[in-house]
């Protein structure tokens, strides 16, 4: 009803949001044991799925300002994951690519697909489902403007 209050549990933002929280606390554990967080993870299996990427396309992919991602991708290479360089072709741009130990933790992490639809206690269709499901969610929101305040 438009006239109650709005209620948290109400909220599919919310819902949404301590979802993610809750993602962080399965998948930190599993983290914890390659010294990785849960952003670098995400920077690394972009790698994983395609090696030698500029940091804005890695950016990009993860919704996140490069600002926001060079510390990331520091700390990546002072692990010794990854090596960024400048492009020859285009000084502007810094690639990103991985490098032998980074590549070899690739297989470390071949268990956590099972652990995370086993955290659910969901069907992996199901979890399937919503994933494109709230991809599309995100799709639509990203592509959402607001008008301008009127002054």
């Amino acid at each position: 009803m438009p006239d109650e209050p709005l209620k948290l549990g109400q909220l599919l933002c919310f819902a949404v949001y301590s979802a993610s929280h809750a993602f962080n606390r399965v998948y930190k554990p599993l983290l914890d044991g390659l010294g990785l967080t849960y952003p670098q993870y995400l920077v690394m299996v972009i790698l994983w799925e395609e090696d030698d990427q500029t940091v804005g396309r890695i950016a990009e992919r993860l919704y996140l300002e490069s600002s926001t991602l060079t510390p990331l991708l520091k700390r990546l290479e002072k692990a010794g994951y990854l090596s960024r360089r400048r492009d020859a072709a285009d000084e502007r741009q810094v690639r990103v690519r991985l490098t032998r130990p980074g590549r070899d933790l690739h297989a470390r992490t071949a268990t956590f697909p099972k652990c995370i639809v086993e955290a659910s206690g969901q069907s992996l269709e199901a979890l399937q489902k919503l994933q494109e499901d709230v991809g599309a969610l995100r799709d639509a929101l990203m592509g959402f403007a607001l008008p301008a305040p009127r002054p």
